[in-house]
């Protein structure tokens, strides 16, 4: 009799299962009754979120979250602009990846030490290391990203000074040639066209020329543009001609990178000598000394034995 019951009730079960999932994705009698009385448009339907907007908002719930001092804010802040990373939620995100990684790596860890044969005492060091290890990698990411970023401004900007001394020759303005250097260089390096069009909006926006320039040598941190802003405030305070010194400073720079070529390739010999050491020599070993070996084991050691 017990059987009979629970078949009845298990029967029972499925058929409201099924019901509610028939009623839900294929009969859907809500869109029906809608679409015969014409009340479908009344009513605004919402739009999908996606997955990753819901990630976004909760790294940046996390973000606010994470006490912060003035002092370490404006430094995150920019490590962030000189990575190109400008939107308004950047900061709250970083943190808030901080905290997502610093709680979610330790739990993979711990999950994945469970049962291990390992002392307590290691576990519990490997627990410590991932939750520093997802602490500070969003640090770290947003360092490699400045640098890179900053080594495709270094490797655009003789270009762009290049362009910007035949604007300046041809009669053009400082501020129109580094909005028309910004225009041309788009494509070929978007770093420091970026870059030049932000100083043009600030010039646009009612700052001194001096003051767009050191806010471009201050947000990039690179060397070489640091030099050319110096250049071009100098020449700008003293008044000398601004396409001669922009001449002179590309003159510079051209040598400046032939000299650092020679020296990259004066230091080639000196960084093949491990990979020639550990990869080339012992190829070259093995094909060359490989055969006589073998001969040897196959015909000299038998002969030798015979005697």
């Amino acid at each position: 009799m017990s059987a009979i019951l629970l078949a009845a009730l298990l029967f029972l079960a499925i058929s409201a299962v099924g019901t509610l999932l028939g009623m839900r994705l294929w009969a859907k009698p809500k869109e029906a009754i809608e679409r015969v009385t014409a009340t479908a448009n009344d009513i605004p339907e919402e739009m999908p979120v996606h997955p990753s907007l819901v990630f976004r908002d909760l790294l940046n719930r996390l973000g606010e979250r994470l006490p912060t001092s003035p002092k370490d804010v404006t430094v995150m802040q920019k490590r962030l602009i000189r990575a190109g990373i400008r939107g308004q939620s950047a900061l709250k995100m970083l943190y808030g990846s901080k905290v997502a990684l610093g709680i979610a790596l330790p739990l993979v860890m711990m999950l994945a030490t469970v049962g291990g044969s390992s002392g307590s005492s290691n576990k519990v060091m490997a627990i410590l290391a991932a939750a520093g290890f997802g602490f500070f990698a969003p640090n770290e990411y947003v360092s490699m990203m400045s640098k890179r970023r900053q080594k495709q401004m270094a490797r655009g900007l003789p270009n762009a000074l290049d362009l910007l001394v035949v604007c300046v020759e041809s009669g053009l303005g400082l501020d129109q040639a580094i909005l028309q250097v910004a225009k041309e260089l788009e494509h070929a390096h978007p770093e420091i066209s970026e870059e030049f069009a932000l100083v043009n909006l600030e010039l646009k926006a009612g700052k001194r020329r001096a003051e767009a320039l050191r806010n471009l040598a201050d947000r990039t941190s690179v060397d070489d543009l640091r030099k050319l802003v110096a250049v071009l405030i100098q020449a700008d305070r003293f008044g000398t001609g601004v396409a001669q010194s922009l001449r002179a400073h590309a003159d510079f720079m051209r040598v400046q990178a032939r000299q650092v070529a020679e020296e990259k390739a004066a230091k080639l010999g000196v960084k093949l000598v491990f990979p020639i050491f550990f990869f080339i020599l012992p190829t070259l070993f093995v094909v060359t000394v490989g055969p006589v070996a073998v001969k040897i084991m196959r015909e000299l050691i038998p002969m030798m034995q015979g005697i």
